[in-house]
C-alpha cells in the first residue's frame, strides 16, 4: 500500500491521542537495522535518538532478536500466576547488582511499561508511607502519561484535560545551569538549589514539614538524575548528594526513575550511579529489552517492598513479567555483563561532544552543548546564542525526515528527537553501538541541516 493511502487511512481510523507526529505529514519507515531506519525506496536514515532511548542496542540486534524467536518457540506465554525460570534470574540479576552498588538487599516488581512501573512505586510509597499521597519532583520532570505518573510530571498540559486523582507533586527547580542565574558556576548553582530546597523545612510555616513530631507531609521525592524529555539536562556532580541528605534527614524516600537514561546511556547502569547517592526505589522499563518487547519494573528497598509489608496483589498486570520479555531482558543483562560498556560509551560519548563543540563554533544558533556518555544535548537559540530558537529545529526535524540530504552523492535522511522546557533542544540517544564513523556522519548531517533550515 502507498504512504499516502496509509495516511489516508490514518486519518479516517486511528486515534491521535496516542501519537505525536513531529513532521507534516508523518513519516512512514518499513525496516530497520543498526543505527538505520528505511523508507519504502530504501532511503536510510541515521537514528540518532533510537526510540526515546528504548533501542540501546542497535535496530535489530540479532543476538536480542535470536533469543526472543528462541523464546517463541519455547515458552511464548504463561498465566501470570505462575512462573518461569527468566523472570526469577532477571530479577535475581538485577537485585543482585543493586545490593552490590548500593549496599541495599530489596526485590524487583515487573509491569509493561515505565509509566506503569512508576504508577506502581507511588503504591509502593504510599504503603509504606501510611498512605501519604504528596510528593517532591522536578520542574522539566517526566515520568510518564498514566494517570499517577503525570501527577508527578511536571507539563500541566498532561493533566489539564483529566484532573487529579490523589498523588500530587511539588515541583523544584533543577540546576538547569545555562538557563539558570548568571555569575555562578555549576556546583554553586547545584548548592543554591539544593538550599532552597532545604528552606521548605526550615519551619512549620514553610508549608512542608511539622517540627514538633519531626515528619514531612511528603513522602517521596521523584528524580531523573539527567532530565530526559525536558532537554538532557545534566545537574552538578555535587547537586544529588546535597538534595539524599535533606531527604534522609527528614525521612524521605528517594525514587529514582531510570526509565530513559538506564542501561548505559550514560555509561554507567544507572545513572545515579554518577552522583554518588543510593536511591530507596528504582524505577527501570526501555532499553531492558532493546524495544522488543514492552516490559520495566522497579527495585526496591526490601523494607518496603518484602511480602509483608506488600503482599501478594498489591497491583498486577496480565502481562507482566511475560517469557518473552523477561527472556531478552536476561540476555541483554548477560550481554552488558560481558563487554567493558562504560568505556565504550564513555568514549564514544566524547567523540561525539567534541563533534557537537565543534559545529557549535561554527553556528552561533547552537547555544549550549552538553553530555554525559551518549545522552547528549544541542540547545538551539536565536543568533544571541540564548533566546529559545524553536522554530529552527523544527525546520530541521522536517528536513531531516524529508530524506534529501546528502552523503557521498546518494540522499539520505537524520532522525532527531526535540526535548527541551521550550522544545528547542536536540537531544541524542544514538545506539551505544554507533560506530565513530556514523557519529562523524551524524555531524555531517546536523552541518547540513542547520545550514538548510537557516535558510527555509
Amino acid at each position: 500500500m502507498r504512504d499516502s493511502d496509509l495516511l489516508a487511512d490514518e486519518a479516517k481510523y486511528c486515534s491521535f491521542g496516542d501519537t505525536v507526529h513531529y513532521a507534516d505529514p508523518p513519516k512512514i519507515f518499513d525496516r530497520c537495522e543498526g543505527s538505520y531506519l528505511f523508507d519504502a525506496e530504501g532511503t536510510p536514515y541515521l537514528d540518532l535518538q533510537m526510540w526515546y532511548s528504548a533501542v540501546n542496542f542497535g535496530y535489530s540486534n540479532p543476538r536480542l532478536n535470536n533469543v526472543l524467536k528462541h523464546q517463541i518457540d519455547t515458552l511464548p506465554q504463561v498465566a501470570s500466576q505462575y512462573l518461569h525460570p527468566t523472570k526469577i534470574e532477571l530479577a535475581k540479576v538485577i537485585a543482585q547488582d543493586m545490593e552490590k552498588k548500593f549496599g541495599n538487599a530489596g526485590r524487583v516488581h515487573f509491569n509493561v511499561g515505565g509509566s506503569q512501573s512508576i504508577d506502581d512505586s507511588l503504591k509502593l510509597v504510599r504503603n509504606a508511607t501510611q498512605g501519604k499521597s504528596l510528593m517532591f519532583a522536578f520542574e522539566g520532570g517526566y515520568h510518564g502519561r498514566t494517570l499517577g505518573a503525570s501527577a508527578i510530571t511536571s507539563s500541566y498540559r498532561y493533566r489539564r484535560r483529566y484532573g487529579h486523582f490523589g498523588d500530587r507533586a511539588y515541583f523544584i527547580p533543577f540546576p538547569y545551569h545555562f538557563r539558570g542565574p548568571k555569575g555562578m558556576s555549576k556546583e554553586e548553582y547545584g548548592e543554591q538549589c539544593v538550599a532552597q530546597f532545604e528552606r521548605l523545612f526550615e519551619s512549620e510555616y514553610n508549608g512542608v514539614w511539622d517540627p514538633k513530631v519531626g515528619q514531612s507531609e511528603y513522602a517521596a521525592f521523584y528524580v531523573e538524575p539527567i532530565q530526559g524529555t525536558g532537554g538532557y539536562v545534566i545537574p552538578p556532580p555535587n547537586f544529588f548528594k546535597g538534595i539524599k541528605r535533606v531527604l534522609d534527614e527528614r525521612n524521605i524516600l528517594l525514587v529514582v526513575d531510570e526509565i530513559q537514561m538506564g542501561f548505559y546511556r550514560t555509561g554507567k547502569l544507572w545513572s545515579i550511579e554518577h552522583f554518588g547517592v543510593k536511591p530507596d526505589v528504582l524505577v527501570f522499563g526501555k532499553a531492558l529489552t532493546n524495544g522488543l518487547n514492552p516490559l520495566a519494573g522497579l527495585w526496591a528497598r526490601e523494607e518496603l517492598i518484602n511480602p509483608t509489608i506488600f503482599p501478594p496483589g498489591s497491583t498486577h498486570s496480565t502481562f507482566a513479567s511475560n517469557p518473552l520479555g523477561t527472556a531478552v531482558g536476561l540476555e541483554t543483562m548477560k550481554m552488558l555483563a560481558e563487554t567493558d560498556y562504560e568505556a565504550m560509551v564513555m568514549g564514544k560519548g566524547a567523540h561525539f561532544l567534541a563533534g557537537l563543540k565543534d559545529l557549535q563554533k561554527r553556528h552561533p544558533e547552537i547555544g549550549d552543548v552538553d553530555g554525559l556518555g551518549l545522552a547528549l544535548r544541542a540547545e538551539l537559540c536565536e543568533a544571541d546564542g540564548f533566546t529559545p530558537n524553536k522554530r529552527l529545529l523544527d525546520k530541521m526535524v522536517d528536513i531531516g525526515l524529508a530524506g534529501g540530504l546528502q552523503h557521498k552523492g546518494k540522499k539520505c535522511g537524520l532522525v532527531l528527537d526535540v526535548g527541551g522546557y521550550h522544545k528547542n533542544v536536540i537531544t541524542f540517544a544514538p545506539s551505544l553501538h554507533i560506530s565513530t564513523e556514523e557519529i562523524d556522519l551524524g555531524i555531517e548531517l546536523l552541518d547540513q541541516l542547520l545550514n538548510l533550515a537557516k535558510r527555509a
